[in-house]
């Protein structure tokens, strides 16, 4: 025959409390770390995103310094890229600005935490 021994209920009760209290020290350690690889994923997504934005910005001012600039009219107008990486930015627009002797294209993303904005100027004859 088998029989259980019987444990006094103030142990019980001291061993709940020591387990509940080693929960909430893994809890505290663990849930910084936690918010932490949030936001570095955060920071690394904007990152790659102005990277994006930066490329697409260089690769666009090289076509409109060659002299595409020239079918715009002096002003700000909106501009699509034709660079299909275009799709991997999140929403917000491209300008283009056509000023007296210079030209400046900037993308401006429509939220902050985006990566921010991304602007290149060129100066152009005449």
């Amino acid at each position: 025959m088998v029989t259980q021994k019987q444990c006094r209920p103030q142990a019980r009760g001291a061993l709940m409390i020591e387990l509940l209290i080693a929960i909430a020290i893994l809890m505290l350690a663990v849930l910084p770390l936690a918010l932490s690889f949030l936001g570095e994923q955060k920071l690394a997504r904007a990152y790659y995103h102005r990277a994006v934005a930066m490329e697409i910005v260089d690769g666009e001012m090289e076509a409109l310094a060659a002299g595409y600039w020239r079918s715009f009219q002096p002003g700000v107008h909106g501009y699509s890229p034709r660079a299909e990486s275009a799709l991997q930015l999140p929403p917000g627009r491209f300008e283009l600005t056509v000023a007296e002797g210079r030209l400046r294209l900037a993308w401006l993303p429509g939220r902050p935490g985006f990566g921010g904005p991304v602007t290149r100027e060129v100066k152009i004859g005449p």
